[in-house]
């Protein structure tokens, strides 16, 4: 499963607390459907369990019976839920505070009676309409609306509950979005999808250290390509002297510097420093090379 219908699952399994906040909640699943209107009332998903949410919540909330509402299921596995009588539609519009003649749709705020019902609006609008994407591949969570009305409420309900969603319009749709990291995970814990926040914030984790172990690496190759450009200017040096005067024109210290050098063209000015006789620290090894180079007259690159 991805990680969008897992946090379905997750918030599927959610019974609120209060009555008030079940109402709430299938307001946010009825609204957010692919629509709300008295002439259609139905929702297409491919979550089971949000099907099986929608219908119940649906049914309980607004008195309906049982077989007011059916299901079919499309060769591609999309289950669509709906609502065939258009006076149950009426009465479930009107349950919530619409009229059938509305021409808009907007969020009712009579609906929302204590202060955990905002959450529970939200949690049933992401049940029928959102999305979260794969957090090893990006931080995104969006609902989606085709009632324009309806998705500004909805930013300003979600800036109330400390949210900074944005708006954008895609293929007809209205689309609003979270990109922050902890934008999602302060959600998605409000929504009741705690697994889910766990599993994001333990994909982050990894992803961060796996990313300062990408710039420690960047940083020590970095480090290995300069001894080794070093090396290379610095052996040229040596030989020069090795052909035109020979290594016993050197004095004692910077021979034995030389030779370990032309052994050693991988190490670095510490480590060359450490396994002299007399061990010496790095800027003592530079000041050296830097002689040695200047009796071969040639430049250090």
């Amino acid at each position: 499963m991805s990680f969008s219908s897992d946090a379905k699952n997750e918030l599927a399994a959610q019974v609120p607390k209060q009555s008030c906040c079940a109402v709430a909640q299938a307001y946010g699943l009825l609204e957010f459907g692919n629509s709300f209107s008295a002439s259609s009332i139905f929702l297409k998903t491919e979550n089971k369990a949000v099907a099986a949410v929608y219908r119940s919540f649906t049914i309980t909330v607004c008195g309906l019976e049982p077989g007011s509402i059916t299901e079919s299921a499309s060769a591609s596995g999309i289950l669509t839920i709906k609502m065939p009588s258009e006076l149950d539609r009426i009465r479930v519009i009107e349950r919530f505070g619409h009229a059938q003649n509305d021409i808009s749709i907007r969020i009712n705020r009579a609906n929302f009676e204590c202060d955990d019902c905002a959450a529970a609006y939200l949690r049933g609008a992401f049940l029928s309409s959102g999305a979260a994407t794969d957090p090893n591949v990006d931080y995104h969570l969006e609902l989606s609306t085709p009632f324009h009305r309806l998705s500004l409420d909805m930013i300003t309900l979600m800036g109330e509950l400390g949210f900074k969603a944005r708006l954008v319009r895609r293929k007809g749709n209205n689309i609003i979005y979270l990109k922050e990291s902890e934008q999602i995970e302060d959600c998605l814990t409000l929504m009741g999808a705690n697994n889910a926040t766990l599993e994001l914030m333990r994909i982050k984790m990894i992803k961060d250290i796996r990313n300062k172990a990408n710039r420690i690496t960047n940083c020590e190759s970095a480090n290995i390509g300069k001894t080794a450009t070093a090396s290379v200017g610095q052996i040229a040096a040596i030989r020069k002297i090795e052909r035109q005067q020979g290594f016993n024109s050197l004095p004692d210290e910077l021979k034995e510097l030389a030779l370990l050098r032309l052994d050693n063209p991988d190490m670095s000015l510490r480590e060359l420093g450490e396994n002299l006789k007399k061990p010496l620290s790095r800027s003592g090894v530079s000041h050296r090379m830097r002689r040695i180079i200047e009796l071969a007259k040639i430049d250090l690159k």
